[in-house]
């Protein structure tokens, strides 16, 4: 049965209030109107349409990562065992339908996380890093799991292996940026992030970075009174951002 959207599919960016840097998608029909709603906070309503696309279309793997985020969300704002469960047996689904859907991988990793089962969120990365030896999209989110748990190294080391399969893919460029700014070296950030939007530009968020960037990159190398006293390339340098504790951060 052919979907009531158009061919480019629509999916949700925000998971449990994560803001992803390849950005939205969009087009109408159910699905689209879905996003919408979801967008909107008015969850409730978004689940009705997500099921009405799902039923228009049952093949189609978006619907079931947008089924699967919606439940995700209320689940944890909710603490609803149950809406986590059926979450997570959505986004399995989704895979099902699309076993390379990034997006899935990425919402399913983060509800592992939520549930307290990291280890397993690992896996399934590992596991799909294994399965695709040719796709970079894998390596990226299993180096940006590995960041938001302070393991700066191995999330280098996949992100480097990224860039040498696929040497223009704006999510590598961007993980790799954020690196660079966790660990203070502002001006290198700052490249990595015109790298990304140089390839796709349709990441608003990395035009926010890059002026929030190059303002505190101006008040250090001006000793301005008052501003953060960064030096890039140096996270000791007072004013720059505390160490990471031992805790995750929110994939």
């Amino acid at each position: 049965m052919q979907s009531n959207a158009t061919t480019v599919p629509t999916l949700i960016c925000l998971v449990t209030g994560l803001v992803f840097f390849g950005g939205c998608r969009s087009n109408m029909g159910q699905n689209g109107f879905g996003v919408s709603l979801f967008q909107q906070g008015r969850y409730s309503e978004a689940l009705q349409q997500f099921e009405l696309a799902k039923q228009a279309d049952p093949s189609n793997p978006d619907v079931y990562y947008n089924l699967a985020s919606t439940y995700h969300r209320l689940g944890v704002n909710a603490k609803d065992a149950k809406m986590i469960e059926t979450s997570e047996a959505l986004y399995n689904q989704c895979l099902d339908l699309s076993p390379n859907h990034v997006d899935c991988h990425r919402g399913l990793a983060v509800l592992l996380v939520d549930s307290g089962r990291s280890e397993k969120a690992f896996s399934l990365l590992k596991n799909w890093t294994q399965r695709t030896p040719n796709l970079s999209d894998s390596r990226v989110e299993l180096a940006r799991l590995h960041q938001e748990f302070n393991q700066t190294k191995a999330s280098e080391q996949y992100l480097d292996e990224a860039l040498a399969m696929d040497p223009r893919n704006a999510k590598a460029w961007a993980a790799k940026g954020k690196l660079r700014e966790s660990s203070g070296e502002l001006m290198q950030a700052v490249q990595n992030y015109q790298q990304s939007l140089a390839i796709n530009n349709s990441q608003p968020d990395l035009f926010q970075r890059i002026s929030a960037l190059n303002v505190r990159i101006a008040q250090a190398s001006s000793g301005a009174p008052g501003g953060p006293n960064v030096i890039a390339g140096n996270p000791g340098a007072p004013g720059a951002n505390p160490p990471s504790s031992n805790e995750p951060k929110r994939y």
